[in-house]
């Protein structure tokens, strides 16, 4: 063997940034210190980095979870960016691209950007992993896409879970890999970006209709019943955009579409069962105290975009309706009962 032909397994990365506070963004930065990287979090108010930072602890998103020594804490994006070798956003999909214009001149050159979003922008239609790219203006192979089921407080509490490292540089994924592996927390790689993010941005969607069913009294068989014809969805949108159809099986599939449309910890969910008992979105988005439901506004944005391409998404148009044009939840069930028989795989 030549040893041009010879494969280096690509070295971990050890600073690590995590851009954002919420939920996920602190639970992942949490898995990183737990496997031996060393991670600045950033905040956007203060009192959270300061509580992180003296209290090991942020009791705003993840009260009770004490986050380890090696997660610092700040509220200055310049000295949060400052010498990072891998940049992680954990902001919500929709303020993706103003919170990266304004940290764009900051980022340090040539590290990966890791998304942790998952939705598709409203207006230009864009997956996260093309919002970076066009906003920190870098190649689309500095991008990681983490994907896969991925409750936060469940992961923060060290439950074994596993993810999907997407990108399409496989040497780069496998080195942010090796770099969140810990004792409970199993990632995988995928060069599948399109179909990862899909996957990650539908899943919301369909959880908010699961949590309308759950909110009208439906139990598990109309729970199962939206979890696989929602996943047809998904795979019809994804297997016109290109994807990899395995994907839509995996972990950023079906594994992310099973914990989001079933856990009580899903946001979705939790905002659809209260759309579910007849609470108006507004009522809806008090009780959820500044947590972001992502698909909420995503289903704008897919449904927009399966429009353009001719991609029958049902669903995923009834929580649209339900969420933006006044449709109840019950009327949305009755509509897609009463909806034109067909084969199952048409």
């Amino acid at each position: 063997m030549n040893e041009s032909d010879m494969w280096v397994e690509p070295v971990a990365v050890q600073r690590v940034t995590v851009m954002g506070a919420g939920s996920w963004g602190t639970a992942f930065a949490k898995v990183l210190a737990d496997a031996g990287r060393d991670v600045t979090l950033w905040a956007r108010r203060t009192e959270i980095a300061e509580a992180v930072r003296d209290r090991h602890a942020n009791p705003d998103y993840l009260p009770d979870v004490e986050l380890p020594d090696r997660v610092h804490a700040t509220s200055d994006a310049r000295s949060a960016l400052d010498g990072a070798q891998a940049v992680v956003l954990a902001v919500p999909s929709q303020s993706l691209r103003s919170n990266l214009t304004a940290w764009r001149s900051m980022l340090p050159a040539d590290v990966p950007l890791v998304s942790l979003a998952k939705g598709v922008e409203l207006g230009t239609l864009k997956r996260m992993s093309e919002v970076i790219t066009d906003v920190a203006r870098v190649h689309a192979d500095r991008v990681v896409v983490v994907a896969g089921p991925s409750l936060a407080r469940e992961i923060a509490e060290a439950q074994p879970a596993a993810a999907v490292f997407a990108c399409t540089d496989h040497e780069r994924a496998v080195s942010l890999q090796r770099a969140c592996s810990n004792r409970y927390f199993r990632p995988y790689t995928n060069t599948d970006v399109r179909g990862c993010e899909l996957g990650g941005a539908c899943k919301n969607v369909i959880a908010l209709s699961c949590g309308m069913a759950a909110g009208l009294g439906f139990g598990d068989n109309t729970r199962a019943t939206l979890i696989t014809r929602g996943l047809a969805e998904i795979s019809r949108l994804g297997s016109k955009l290109g994807a990899d159809p395995l994907t839509f099986s995996g972990l950023a599939g079906l594994g992310d579409l099973i914990a989001t449309c079933s856990s009580p910890l899903s946001r979705n969910r939790g905002f659809g069962v209260r759309l579910g008992r007849g609470e108006s979105l507004a009522q809806a988005q008090e009780a959820a105290h500044g947590q972001v439901a992502e698909g909420v506004k995503s289903c704008v944005s897919i449904w927009e975009l399966a429009s353009r391409l001719g991609v029958d998404m049902p669903i995923t148009d009834g929580v649209r309706r339900v969420c933006h044009e006044g449709l109840s939840p019950r009327e949305m069930a009755a509509e897609l009962l009463g909806r034109q028989r067909k084969h199952e795989w048409d």
